[in-house]
């Protein structure tokens, strides 16, 4: 555990370190502190600093953390590692109900995007559950959910075609999810539902332990499978919707997170796996963030791209080796 605490603290602070210092202009480490809010610095560097990437740092972790979570809330609450909102229809939900607005040039203020975001994550989501029989077969719920997502994705692309020529860029590179141009009035309309959610996902953490036994075994504990499996789900879409509303779909953060933290903690449970998983979304996102940033500069690069970039090849390899399976083989 001690090598693993270590592990991903380096990664933050040097993901960190890199978000805050490198770029145009580059910082030195030994000026960072003065350009840091309360610093004494106050020229170009403070600026940059404290209003373009200090933020944007903020949003990458948050980002991060919220999409891990909910990645490893979906995978448990349906007991299948595959069950992520690319694969259930939530974030293209989310997506649709941003993009819309803009497409249809109604002039709505920053508040109410998460809404319309949770809207649309509400419905993919509560769609594939009522089509698959609310997750009583694993396979039924991805394959149902596959197609939710590929017609929420299609109704995109009719708003993509309808669109002119501006804001089909703008639509383009929200769809690939990008934290560019993401200020403090971004992290703004995302934290106060963030903080609705936090509690929520702390509640649910222990349901999700009796879930992961199985439908007939957590019914005999007299849990409400039917309920547990909604409420686990509005979690997550509480979860997703802010950040798809402000960032975009980024996409593998909500695979990846959980299965590494399970393959770092093989003998931990849901509850411990958690902050783990809140810990590894934020590093993936941040260290992507910073590939976006850096590796074409001075051309920025949508992080979703990079995100899916690598989550392929690296879930390829978590999928083909042996995975820990839940007590009583529900999984």
């Amino acid at each position: 555990m001690r090598r693993t605490v270590v592990l991903a603290a380096g990664l933050l602070a040097a993901a960190a370190l890199c978000a805050l210092c490198l770029g145009t202009p580059n910082i030195p480490p030994s000026r960072l502190a003065a350009a840091l809010p309360g610093g004494a610095a106050d020229g170009l560097e403070a600026v940059v600093v404290r209003d373009v990437r200090l933020p944007r740092l903020l949003l990458a972790l948050v980002a991060g953390a919220c999409l891990g979570a909910a990645g490893l809330v979906m995978q448990e609450a349906l007991r299948n590692p595959l069950a992520v909102p690319e694969m259930l229809g939530v974030s293209s939900g989310a997506a649709l109900g941003v993009a819309a607005p803009l497409v249809l040039a109604l002039t709505l203020p920053g508040w109410a995007h998460p809404i319309l975001a949770l809207a649309g994550a509400a419905f993919g989501g509560l769609a594939t559950l009522v089509a698959a029989g609310f997750g009583r077969s694993p396979s039924a719920v991805l394959l149902t959910g596959a197609a939710v997502a590929a017609a929420l994705q299609a109704a995109l692309l009719v708003l993509m075609v309808m669109a002119d020529q501006l804001d089909l860029q703008v639509i383009f590179r929200y769809l690939l999810g990008s934290l560019s141009g993401r200020t403090w009035r971004a992290w703004h309309d995302v934290w106060p539902w963030l903080l609705a959610a936090g509690p929520l996902l702390v509640l649910c953490a222990p349901m999700l332990a009796v879930l992961r036994l199985g439908d007939e075994d957590a019914a005999a504990l007299g849990l409400r499978v039917r309920h547990a499996r909604l409420g686990a789900l509005a979690v997550a879409v509480l979860l997703i919707a802010p950040v798809v509303a402000v960032c975009g779909p980024i996409a593998w953060v909500g695979f990846l997170a959980p299965h590494l933290a399970r393959r770092l903690r093989p003998d931990a449970d849901v509850v411990r796996w958690l902050p783990w998983t809140v810990a590894w979304g934020a590093v993936v996102t941040v260290w992507a963030d910073q590939a976006a940033r850096l590796a074409l500069k001075p051309v920025e690069t949508p992080v979703g791209a990079w995100t899916a970039l690598v989550g392929v090849p690296v879930g390829v390899v978590l999928l083909r080796r042996p995975r820990i399976e839940p007590k009583g083989g529900a999984r």
